[in-house]
């Protein structure tokens, strides 16, 4: 057995270094270079500007429409690089922070010709690693040599598209007794995906039958308002009211998702609270990041439930999204428990665009 890292590790060790700025090489037919557009420093861009290939920027099609840049790839757009761009140009493309205030910032010439599967898959592997959907393309001669001598990580492009959109196995790691001021009998499970990404958590009240449907939350980490008590969303009051009717009734699942901002992590999500503060609503913020309305997984939470040996539930939610989800994974949803609290002055036209556009009952 080999003790070099498996394919689904250096996916993990590419996330880490996207984050920290270091390319990472992606290998194939046509090998490129990529480099997450928001963290892609001064000097690591003038020794890109030194290989002699191709160099593209990669934004969504979601971002395109902002820009009006031509997404002649469907899902994507490949904007070539002007002469005299650097990493403020970049960034400035793939980040909306400054849009109202610099509007123009084109032309941007848009590649329609030539393979862009390692370009969509850049851009999938910075939203795993939750980081603007944005990156820098290089086109490399020797994609292997390249990684080699310059000790990056190499991943190849025909077998790591799978594993970008396959969920990763959780397994438990731990659980023990934690007693809460909602029922001393609550225990927490702490489950860990095998690709080294963010832990899940399921807070048992009780014992809960499993042969029975099981009061259920599932809940998406929220630090802004679970923990600071925000005013701009709802989270908080329904993650206290869930408790509070598991602890009631004496029994209840809340699962607690580290998917922050429907999944685009907290940074990206303050980018978003910004964008608000501009006057777009939430969906609209989401888009000119370049991220869909909800970039979630909820197919984890009915792992989590399955793993724990539950096989129905009465879930929760506002959010019809979840309860079909849970259906397709093989979880019987028996009842919907609507969960209306925290509306406030600050989150009411929130909620409305979440009950307008995203398709939760009101």
């Amino acid at each position: 057995m080999s003790i070099a890292p498996s394919l689904t590790e250096r996916l993990a060790r590419a996330r880490a270094d996207l984050r920290m700025g270091v390319p990472v090489v992606l290998d194939g037919a046509a090998p490129v270079l990529i480099s997450a557009a928001e963290t892609i420093g001064p000097a690591r861009f003038a020794a890109l500007r030194e290989i002699a290939g191709e160099m593209v920027l990669a934004i969504t099609a979601r971002r395109a429409q902002t820009l009006k840049a031509r997404a002649y790839d469907g899902d994507i757009a490949r904007i070539l690089l002007p002469d005299d761009a650097g990493p403020d140009w970049i960034r400035a493309v793939a980040s909306p922070e400054n849009d109202l205030m610099h509007p123009m910032k084109g032309p941007l010439n848009c590649a329609r010709s030539g393979p862009a599967d390692a370009h969509r898959a850049a851009l999938r592997l910075a939203k795993s690693a939750r980081l603007l959907p944005a990156a820098l393309v290089v086109s490399l001669e020797n994609g292997a040599d390249f990684a080699a001598g310059n000790a990056l990580t190499c991943l190849p492009l025909n077998e790591m598209a799978g594993l970008l959109d396959a969920r990763s196995p959780l397994g438990e790691v731990v659980s023990a007794r934690l007693p809460m001021e909602v029922s001393e009998a609550g225990r927490l499970h702490v489950f860990r995906p095998d690709d080294g990404g963010e832990e899940h958590y399921a807070i048992e009240i009780g014992r809960p039958d499993r042969s029975k449907p099981v009061l259920t939350r599932l809940h998406s980490a929220c630090f802004t308002g679970d923990l600071m008590g925000s005013l701009k969303c709802d989270c908080g009051p329904q993650l206290r009211a869930a408790l509070a009717q598991m602890g009631a009734e004496g029994h209840g699942i809340l699962l607690y998702m580290n998917q922050e901002g429907r999944g685009i992590g907290l940074a990206n999500k303050m980018r978003a609270y910004a964008l608000q503060d501009q006057g777009f609503d939430t969906v609209e913020a989401n888009h000119r990041l370049g991220f869909e309305d909800d970039e979630r997984d909820f197919r984890l939470g009915a792992d989590i439930l399955k793993s724990l040996g539950f096989s129905s539930v009465r879930l929760m939610t506002n959010n019809p999204a979840k309860s079909d989800m849970m259906q397709a994974c093989g979880v019987a949803v028996t009842e919907r428990v609507p969960l209306h609290v925290g509306v406030n002055r600050h989150n009411r036209d929130y909620l409305a665009t979440k009950v307008r556009k995203s398709g939760h009952l009101p």
